[in-house]
């Protein structure tokens, strides 16, 4: 459909460069916590695929020097990354291939860490230094077809909860015209342990940097300082959500922004008469 081809155009060009969580020792900060049931044991068959020189750049620093078995173990002090930085190409390559999958009918529920890393061409231990478990990873693909969220000063009040709302109404536009976009949501609304990884790493942080503009709108006089600033950013998120997620008919007009702000600033009381 005209809608999926073009968020995976428009994704795919917008998003060459690596946005991997890893720590600096090229490991997953995350993975290291949490060994995933599906994780692969150190055998050469869950050695990443490729060729010599991709393979070296998925190898994490710091494996094993040959020392004997029965030497005294020494307590390693940090050192500084080597080699080359995780490759990504991989990274786009996963990305791209659960789309992919999605994109050719496959549901959440089935796609397999095994099966996504079969269609990207590399191994399951590439894609596990990246993500602990397949939330993880289906929360960064749906945040790769998102649009960016926008960059604010995080010094203005009122002016950056406008970029925030106009953010929001731009989200609501992507999922009304990727079809794709939309089923994911409805998916991962019907599997609570993606839907509450998708919270906590996106809307979460989301909810909290509005939250922090109104109180710099409050502390610059530009809002009431009287009210519960979190009943205030819901006054001005409300009507977003409600024309983005409960009415999707309801139209999108690129002032809608301006004019909630407008309309809470000025109230909804009529105006005095003389």
């Amino acid at each position: 459909m005209q809608g999926q081809d073009g968020e995976r155009d428009r994704h795919g060009a917008r998003n060459g460069g690596d946005r991997s969580p890893g720590a600096p020792d090229g490991t997953s900060a995350r993975a290291s916590a949490e060994t995933p049931a599906e994780a692969p044991t150190e055998t050469p068959a869950e050695a990443p695929t490729g060729t010599p020189a991709e393979v070296a750049a998925e190898v994490p620093a710091g494996a094993p020097d040959g020392t004997s078995a029965g030497a005294p173990a020494e307590v390693p002090g940090p050192e500084p990354r080597r080699g080359r930085p995780r490759s990504a190409a991989a990274e786009r390559a996963i990305l791209d291939a659960v789309i992919a999958l999605l994109e050719a009918g496959e549901p959440l529920a089935g796609l397999s860490i095994e099966r996504i890393a079969r269609t990207a061409g590399v191994g399951k231990a590439t894609i596990y230094r990246r993500w602990s478990d397949k939330e993880e990873l289906f929360v960064d693909v749906v945040r790769d077809m998102e649009p960016d969220d926008p960059p604010v000063s995080g010094t203005e009040g009122l002016a950056d909860l406008r970029v925030m709302l106009e953010s929001l109404r731009t989200r609501g536009l992507a999922q009304r015209s990727s079809t794709l976009l939309h089923n994911i949501f409805a998916q991962m609304k019907s599997h609570p342990k993606l839907w509450n990884e998708y919270h906590g790493t996106v809307i979460a942080p989301r909810r909290l940097a509005m939250v922090e503009a109104v109180r710099r709108a409050v502390a610059a006089g530009e809002l009431r300082d009287d009210l519960d600033v979190e009943l205030i950013d819901d006054l001005f998120v409300g009507p977003m959500l409600v024309r983005t997620v409960h009415r999707p008919d309801a139209p999108l007009p690129d002032d809608l922004a301006d004019r909630i702000i407008t309309a809470l600033l000025q109230g909804l009381a009529p105006a005095a008469r003389v």
